[in-house]
């Protein structure tokens, strides 16, 4: 699209949020282009039982072309490419799209929404690179723990966040569990060391040296001092990298783990950019990433013939 036409709004990723952002935004007929880089993280959940509507569960790959199918209907074309750059002027929002082919072309909006994501950090396995987008270790016991009740279970992570996915496991859905450091030593104070002792939590500091897999999953672990650790079902803990250069390029705040700060309407502290999903301060959650999405896409509707620059603080419209 040539930068002289100026959108309505540019919707960054094609997962969950952005595809909810297209659907809102179609419906107040507004113009605006989505552009996917055809890497979401929801396409490696196999199955969610937390979706409302899906008793018997649904997987990611099953939601996301549920969606499409959703966004065909209303004739919302998906642009294949990627975002490289986003350049801020008072009179709009200009990005540089890279497309499949290596052609660049520019688009020219009032309002951008940034659904671009994360990536889940991955253990390190010996011989097992990309376990979690594989499909052999779980990453969201929010999603899959009911059905992971009363089983042996094991969390990688060390650190706060490590213990804390270990203690939210034992105190809801299991009396064995199990954290991994996976070689690191776990610093704990001696309140976080009596909070493990309190739910029953085994700590191994020891490195893996080898892995039994067997139907689809990792069924046992073997440190170097020889002793075998069996389980049921086995999580990460060790944290996102999100996707939010676009945001800090701009200047967009985050919070110390890098995810963005945003306003109760998903606007960032930039004003006119919109943030939804994974890359968004909370809880990471597909039916929250949809929730985001449609906040922001209204705002940005009901905002969208004001200037970004001459917006009060806080943004506080309809």
């Amino acid at each position: 699209m040539d930068a002289e036409n100026k959108l309505d709004c540019l919707i960054v990723g094609g997962g969950p949020a952005g595809l909810t952002a297209a659907l809102y935004l179609a419906r107040f007929r507004r113009r605006f282009v989505l552009v996917d880089g055809n890497a979401p993280r929801a396409a490696w959940i196999p199955v969610s039982h937390n979706i409302p509507f899906f008793a018997d569960g649904i997987s990611g790959t099953e939601i996301l072309a549920r969606q499409r199918e959703h966004a065909g209907r209303l004739g919302i074309g998906i642009r294949a490419g990627s975002v490289t750059r986003l350049e801020k002027t008072p009179e709009a929002f200009i990005a540089t799209v890279q497309d499949d082919a290596g052609g660049t072309s520019r688009i020219r909006a009032r309002r951008v929404l940034l659904a671009t994501g994360a990536v889940d950090i991955e253990p390190d396995l010996p011989d097992l690179p990309d376990a979690v987008q594989r499909g052999l270790v779980r990453y969201c016991p929010i999603c899959d723990g009911y059905e992971a009740r009363d089983h042996r279970i094991a969390v990688i992570g060390h650190g706060d966040r490590g213990l804390g996915e270990a203690v939210f496991i034992a105190r809801t859905y299991s009396d064995d569990v199990t954290l991994l450091t996976l070689g690191q030593r776990l610093a704990l104070d001696e309140g976080q060391r009596e909070k493990a002792a309190q739910h029953g939590i085994r700590v191994v500091e020891s490195p893996v040296a080898a892995l039994d897999i067997r139907d689809g999953r990792i069924a046992a672990m073997q440190t170097g001092d020889g002793t075998e650790h069996r389980f049921d079902i086995l999580y990460s803990a060790l944290g996102l990298r999100y996707r939010t250069d676009l945001a800090a390029s701009l200047g967009a705040e985050q919070d110390p783990s890098g995810a963005l700060l945003v306003d109760e309407h998903n606007q960032t502290t930039v004003r006119g950019l919109y943030a939804a999903g994974a890359i968004v301060r909370g809880l990471d959650q597909i039916v929250v990433a949809m929730g985001h999405a449609a906040v922001a896409a209204t705002h940005i509707h009901n905002r969208c013939e004001l200037p970004t620059e001459d917006e009060p603080d806080g943004s506080n419209g309809p």
